[in-house]
């Protein structure tokens, strides 16, 4: 089956995000107690609401979106090439951007959205934003009423599952069992909000974006047995 997708017609997706605020103190009383009561059973008795508060960026209620990089093949002539590009600066113009771009191109029916570990953190996230920010949800990722063999996502640790629900396997561990380069040679995700407050280098987290975006792709690749991407074919628009 994932073979007779066409590779033309996915777009592969990473996204960045941090907390929504630098500190906690920059929480109003409210929302610092909302905070507090959202990762109770996470914290447990090890960590006080400000101590955790630099974990924030993974849930969509108190982080924010710093980077959406996407990646997509083109085939001219039998020539394959790998384009990459980012969305980066203030989140509702990220969002917009990114739906113009899912609205405009890769809205049909044969389109499919790709990322790791994406149906559980990057799809969920981007439209819980979007929802936030007030902006339309694309059909890409609007997924009330529709089948589960009907939403248009592909999630390459889904497909290294193989079935098995309780597995877990990180990008870093699986491009290494692939034979793949890793996309963590700088940055993990655990440091991104550091380099986003303290360094203030968003070139650095675009970077480190683009290279996961690169690395699904290159899983998808090897899932449908055929050649890596080498550097030549990879394109930065």
């Amino acid at each position: 089956m994932l073979d007779k997708i066409q590779l033309d017609n996915i777009l592969f997706l990473d996204i960045e995000t941090v907390p929504e605020f630098e500190n906690f103190s920059d929480l109003d009383q409210t929302r610092q107690e909302l905070f507090e009561a959202k990762t109770q059973y996470q914290r447990k008795d090890d960590f006080t609401p400000e101590e955790f508060y630099d974990r924030a960026g993974i849930w969509a209620e108190f982080g924010k979106i710093i980077c959406i990089s996407v990646g997509y093949f083109t085939h001219k002539s039998d020539v394959r090439h790998f384009r990459v590009t980012s969305f980066f600066g203030d989140e509702i113009k990220i969002l917009k951007d990114f739906s113009n771009l899912l609205q405009n191109h890769f809205s049909q029916p044969q389109h499919v959205l790709c990322g790791h570990n994406a149906k559980e953190f990057d799809f969920p996230f981007i439209a819980r934003r979007m929802i936030i920010h007030n902006v339309p949800i694309p059909t890409k990722l609007n997924l009330f009423g529709k089948k589960p063999w009907e939403v248009p996502h592909l999630d390459t640790l889904e497909l290294w599952k193989f079935g098995d629900y309780k597995h877990y396997t990180s990008l870093k561990l699986l491009t290494n069992v692939l034979g793949i380069p890793s996309p963590k040679d700088d940055i993990d995700g655990s440091e991104v909000a550091s380099v986003f407050y303290i360094e203030k280098d968003i070139d650095r987290i675009v970077t480190y974006c683009e290279k996961d975006v690169i690395a699904v792709a290159q899983i998808l690749l090897r899932l449908r047995r055929e050649d890596l991407l080498v550097e030549e074919e990879i394109i930065h628009v």
